[in-house]
């Protein structure tokens, strides 16, 4: 449900909150907005999020947190490797189409583990095949070829899935109601940057 009260930002105030956000974090000057008791009451009546972060299931990435918001402000799907799938993309059409978010960031971040056993190859137990295929046209795809190869290839990861849903939602794109944006999230310096 969506309070029809709220007046969504444009894309581009979405994504420069975002980083603005993520600037305090990183200076550890947060503010921590819309984390009180009256905010909780206000989201009984419905949500509105600003933004779609697509980001990896890594705990040390939590997108509320490392870009200093608070409750309702952003719909967040985390997979590992923050691939893309028909029920992640459901999750983003919902935000899109119902919520009317206007912008979705796809987070990928530095050492991911879904990336390492993809650059590390080899049979993997289970479901984690999955993953690994789905990343695995990311690292083939990556221009330079640096010492890096895991922080590359989780770069053009993110690059690959948002290129994913800007075809997917394309009527939403075209109609310029929604940004959607490849990011990067650096482990040891605590910065999100737009790829």
């Amino acid at each position: 449900m969506r309070n029809s009260n709220v007046t969504m930002p444009s894309a581009d105030d979405a994504l420069d909150r975002l980083l603005t956000g993520n600037k305090r974090y990183i200076s550890q000057k947060q503010i921590y907005p819309n984390q009180t008791l009256k905010r909780r009451a206000e989201l009984c009546e419905g949500q509105f999020p600003f933004a779609v972060i697509l980001g990896c299931s890594d705990s040390r990435i939590p997108p509320e947190l490392i870009f200093d918001q608070g409750l309702g402000d952003l719909f967040v799907v985390r997979v590992a490797g923050n691939i893309i799938d028909n029920v992640v993309l459901g999750s983003i059409e919902y935000a899109v189409t119902h919520l009317h978010t206007p912008l979705v960031m796809v987070l990928g971040h530095s050492q991911c583990g879904a990336v390492e056993a993809t650059v590390a190859g080899g049979n993997l137990e289970g479901h984690l095949s999955d993953l690994t295929e789905a990343i695995l046209p990311a690292m083939k795809s990556r221009q330079e070829q640096t010492e890096n190869i895991i922080d590359d290839t989780a770069k053009a990861n993110a690059k690959m899935v948002a290129e994913q849903l800007t075809s997917a939602l394309s009527p939403w794109i075209e109609n310029e109601k929604l940004m959607v944006v490849p990011a990067f999230y650096n482990l040891d310096t605590g910065l999100v940057e737009i790829l």
